[in-house]
């Protein structure tokens, strides 16, 4: 199914706000919405390098009560973590009235978005990404949910932040590959929208980033998701465009995962669109310079994730338990007929996807 977007929809909602002025931003919403009391839910990294300097700028921060997840990264986005973070809501007296503010990655923002959305049938949330994944991908959307069973997001809601503050201020405590994590879902957007815009994205070097100028390659970035969002809330239909690259991203995310050597959700959505595009040239016409242009591009910054044939079994069932996946037939994929011409529920064999990881093991490995 081809897509359809108005570029003339409302792509900026009243719940996201760009600033590199977070505590202020933060005070003065506070002020506005007047809980009963402010919870903060950070990972070990943000309350190292991030909570300090907002506790002392910020007096709602400096005020609130803080629960820290313990370890970061996507092996804490459990049920046992989720557990905690309702206990110690519970502990410190939050109540229906209260507000949690959750400051951190994408595991934050989605493991804090399900609690608030699911404790006592839901508090309001603020949602502060700290990473660039975060502040493109995960934070904004209304998607929220924890891994099960050995699944990405298997379990979760929709949840409307309060707010999301949208600020590259704190990115200068990330490492490249933590920029180049986040860019990927960027790059996503753009392959989406136009070549003018992919092309353009893959000539900046986000691991030398001004911060006003990321910020302004943000917005327009987080624009293409809301309009995507606004058009298809639930997910039915166009918004399934921005699952580009992650039918193949997610299982090799999970692969990794079962090999104890966890790959980055941003590396993987970069590798998955490499796989994506192939699929694409061969059921889709996707043009072969394009697709070579980019999969230069992830071999020279991302590296490679290392697959042989011996994987492709275990890479299907994945595939196969991917809730976008509505084909109980084969399996469906977002795929790009050119950059800018995203096609929705393409079907492909087990045949086809072989046949495309065939290539993709010749061009990245």
């Amino acid at each position: 199914m081809e897509t359809t977007l108005n570029n003339n929809d409302n792509v900026i909602n009243g719940r996201l706000i760009y600033t590199n002025h977070v505590a202020q931003t933060l005070d003065d919403i506070t002020a506005r919405l007047k809980p009963v009391s402010v919870h903060v839910l950070v990972d070990a990294n943000t309350a190292s390098f991030v909570l300090p300097r907002l506790q002392a700028e910020s007096q709602t921060i400096g005020n609130a009560h803080i629960m820290e997840t313990g370890g970061a990264g996507d092996l804490h986005k459990n049920l046992d973590t989720l557990a905690g973070i309702w206990q110690k809501l519970g502990d410190d007296g939050a109540t229906r009235r209260s507000l949690l503010i959750n400051i951190g990655g994408g595991v934050i923002t989605d493991m804090g978005a399900f609690a608030a959305a699911t404790f006592k049938r839901g508090i309001r949330f603020i949602n502060v990404p700290t990473t660039l994944l975060g502040a493109v991908d995960a934070s904004v959307g209304g998607k929220s949910g924890i891994n099960f069973n050995s699944l990405k997001n298997e379990v979760g809601v929709f949840a409307d932040a309060e707010t999301v503050i949208i600020s590259t201020t704190f990115f200068n405590t990330l490492n490249s590959q933590e920029l180049l994590s986040g860019y990927a879902e960027m790059i996503k957007h753009a392959m989406l929208t136009s070549d003018e815009m992919t092309w353009r994205l893959l000539r900046y070097d986000v691991t030398a980033f001004d911060p006003d100028t990321l910020l302004k390659l943000l917005q327009e970035s987080v624009e293409v998701k809301c309009r995507y969002v606004n058009a298809d809330p639930t997910d039915k239909g166009l918004r399934q465009a921005l699952n580009f690259g992650h039918t193949f991203g997610h299982a090799f995310e999970e692969l990794a995962m079962e090999r104890d050597s966890p790959l980055s959700h941003g590396y993987a959505v970069a590798f998955g669109m490499v796989a994506a595009l192939i699929l694409s040239h061969m059921k889709e016409g996707f043009p072969s310079d394009s697709l070579h242009r980019y999969s230069d591009y992830v071999r020279d910054n991302y590296g490679a994730f290392p697959i042989s044939c011996k994987d492709y079994d275990r890479l299907l069932d994945f595939m196969a338990h991917d809730k976008k996946n509505s084909n109980p037939e084969g399996y469906t994929f977002t795929l790009l007929k050119a950059f800018g011409d995203p096609v929705i529920g393409a079907e492909a064999t087990t045949g086809d996807i072989k046949a495309a990881l065939d290539i993709y093991c010749d061009m990245i490995n």
